[in-house]
This record gives structure tokens, sequence and C-alpha cells, in this order.
């Protein structure tokens, strides 16, 4: 989550009170007891020997100007001090909300400002324990302005749980703002999507690094699970990929989808499946496949196993969450093999296992048991629904296990490369 230093906006033009200079330090006290004084901004020397003070616009309608001071309201282009220019924005955050609530801030309601979020252009993403307090629903949207100004944005939304809809929707209420589309830019890919409808994963872009890096030119490729793009277009993009086609049957992640491969100039090479992707009516066409689903990808097997080419076979993808119990040393080193040994090492299927695709790390680094286990069970199973199919029998090499992040406590987000070729006819 995003909580770094970005340029407040500056209004065109804000309140204050202007005197003879004389009068400037009283009316400077007198606006610091009413809690009127806008700190984020420098006063002002204006024609005459007088001083403009700026005060808060959302307390305007408090203001009673004091009869004992000789004061004019006026409204001057600001200049913001130098204090408010060097505080972080979670600090300015509070420093804001602390002066929009006046006396009615505490200690509770401090503990409910957020010390992150998340940043998509010109709208902040709030975590859903945020701002739950009875005091910030009385403020309505002084309160989202409020949080809008002191951190850049134009924006405000509140993340929610994820709905268990079987799309992984987003439940996102938007409390700034006319619509929730975002453009995101990642590892040189424009995503765009509307928040309160799709979900954007920021943990995967390890995996989407690495899809970027394949040897995929002159491929077809099925991405079983598209959502908004996250790996088909890291394969159009820079993977080299010659086609993809991309299942969904989520309506908003859809349209996310279109207008992301048209805002990267790759809509030509992808034609969109939407609907469940184990209708789908292809086959023999694909020399990788990505199932991207967790917790498991499971159902989409028979499917991939179809599409795969059956002349050459080809390489799946294969996400699942794995459990490992507690206590177990992780593994060493940025990239995970799953058997010891040189590059001809016997793989589950029988087959010589070549060096992994991505080319980094050395063989035998250490894998947990469990996840070994998994990848194996996984490369029998895919052998044994491959030979169904074709009516023949195949070998199955496990290429690369990364794990992507930890999804839950011992539950690992998994990646199986998993090669698959046909072998020799039955006699």
């Amino acid at each position: 989550m995003e909580s770094t230093e970005v340029p407040t906006p500056v209004p065109v033009h804000v309140p204050a009170l202007a005197t003879e200079q004389r009068f400037a330090q009283r009316l400077r006290e007198w606006l610091e007891q009413q809690q009127l004084s806008d700190r984020r901004f420098q006063l002002q020397r204006l024609p005459g020997a007088r001083l403009a003070l700026p005060v808060l616009e959302e307390k305007l309608c408090r203001l009673r100007l004091p009869a004992a001071l000789p004061c004019e309201l006026l409204r001057i282009q600001p200049v913001p001090c130098r204090a408010a220019r060097r505080r972080p924005p979670a600090r300015r955050l509070r420093d804001e909300l602390r002066a929009l609530l006046g006396s009615g801030w505490s200690e509770e309601l401090e503990r409910d400002v957020p010390r992150a979020w998340q940043r998509h252009g010109d709208l902040l993403l709030l975590s859903h324990d945020s701002f739950r307090a009875a005091a910030w629903e009385r403020l309505g949207s002084a309160l989202w302005q409020t949080v809008a100004s002191a951190l850049g944005a134009r924006r405000v939304a509140r993340r929610g749980r994820v709905l268990p809809d079987g799309m992984r929707s987003p439940s996102v209420t938007l409390l700034l703002g006319q619509h929730g589309w975002v453009e995101h830019v990642d590892n040189g890919i424009r995503y765009t999507f509307d928040v309160t409808k799709c979900m954007f994963s920021p943990g995967n872009i390890t995996e989407k690094l690495r899809v970027a890096s394949l040897p995929c030119s002159g491929e077809v490729v099925v991405d079983l699970y598209a959502g908004i793009g996250y790996f088909t277009l890291p394969f159009l993009v820079h993977a080299g990929a010659a086609f993809v086609h991309a299942c969904e049957w989520n309506s908003h992640a859809l349209e996310a989808l279109h207008r992301t491969l048209l805002l990267n100039g790759v809509r030509d090479r992808c034609h969109i499946h939407a609907g469940d992707s184990r209708q789908l009516q292809l086959q023999d066409v694909a020399h990788r496949v990505s199932l991207g689903l967790i917790p498991s990808s499971e159902q989409g097997w028979p499917v991939a196993c179809r599409v795969l080419r059956k002349d050459t076979g080809g390489v799946l993808h294969i996400h699942h969450n794995v459990e490992s119990p507690p206590g177990r040393a992780p593994p060493q080193g940025a990239v995970l093999l799953a058997q010891q040994g040189s590059a001809g090492a016997a793989s589950p299927g029988g087959e010589a296992q070549p060096p992994a695709e991505d080319g980094g790390g050395a063989l035998g680094a250490r894998l947990r048991p469990e996840w070994q286990q998994w990848a194996e069970g996984t490369a029998a199973r895919i052998r044994g629904l491959l030979a169904e199919l074709h009516g023949r029998p195949w070998h199955t090499s496990i290429l690369h296990i990364e794990p992507v992040k930890s999804y839950a406590p011992h539950v690992h987000h998994l990646v199986l490369d998993l090669q698959c070729r046909p072998g020799l006819p039955l006699q």
C-alpha cells in the first residue's frame, strides 16, 4: 500500500482575514483560539501595510468577525508554508483532520486514521478498517474532501471484503468522485479498470514480471482466467506471444480487459472468450496455457489439456494455494526447482528434465516438501488426463515451481510450470 509523499494541489484562492499590521498578532491568537487558522498557508502582505491571515474554508460557516479587531474577509492566492510542504502524507492527513474536527478530536479518532493506502492515479483506495468511528459519519462529504486535499487526490474510495460470488468481486464504496475507472502502470503495461467492480492484485507483480520474461516468441497462449489481463498483457507486450485466447466470465473484467488491450495496442492479437472457460470450444491450439486461478485451478485442467497442441504438447502454468505446516525451514534462493541434480534429472513422467525456462538460479535449490509433493501429484494427474484424452501415453516434466506470495498463515500461492509432451502411440 502506498503512502509516499505526493504534491498536494493548491487551491486557486483561499479565504483570509485582512487587518492592519499592528493588529495582526492579536488576530492570529484569536484565530488559533477559535481553531479557524489554516496553517497550511503563509500569511501575506497586502498594500496599505496590511496582513492577510488564511482561515479554514470548511469553517467559514462558524466565522464571526471579532468586534474588537478591525478586519475584513477576502480571498487570496495561497502560498504553502514550508512546514506543510515538508510533512509526510500520513502526518499531513492527521493534521488536516484534526483542524477539521477541532475540539472533537480524540485519540480514538487518531487511531482510526489510515497510515497507508493504495493510489491509482488521482484516486485513493482506503483500507476497509479506516474511518469507521461514528464521529466521521457526521462530517459527511467534508471528511472525504479533506482526505483528498491532504493527500493530493480528487477521488476517494474504501475497500471492503472480497465478495464470495465466484468472481472475486471487490466490495468497494466510492466516497468522493463520479466514477471508479483508473489507470495503473505495471512493468510498462497500462491497465485500466473500475476499482469498484474489479480487483487489482499488486502482490502478483513478481509473477507478472516472470511471465513477461518467458520465451514465447511465435507462440499461441490460452489464458483460462484472464481477469483484466494480469498475465494476458505480459504475454503479448513483453514475452512476444503471437496470439492469446483470453477467457473471462466477469462482465466488468471483460470491459476492462478490452480497454486495456486497446490502450497497449495489442487488441488485434487477442481473442476474448466471454463466459465460463470450462465451456471453451477451442482444442489443439496452444503452445502454452495459463491457469491463474487461486485457491485452485483444478477445474480448468481438463480444458487446458484439450487446448494444448496434440502433436507437440506445451507448457502449463498452474496456480494453486499449497498449505505448509509451521516449523519448516523456508526455501533458499529466488528460483526454486523441483528436482535436484543436473538438467538430465528424471522427472515424474520419466522424461529428462530440461533447465528452468527463465534460466535463473541454480539447480538443486531447496523446496518445501509439501510443494514438491503437490507438484508431483499435479504432474501425475495431468499426465493421466492427457493419456485419457488422446488415447496414448504422455510425459510431464516439472520445469519450475515459483512461490508468488504467502496467501495466508502457512499457505503459499505457487505456480507450477509443467512441460507436457506426447509419447509414442500405443501398439
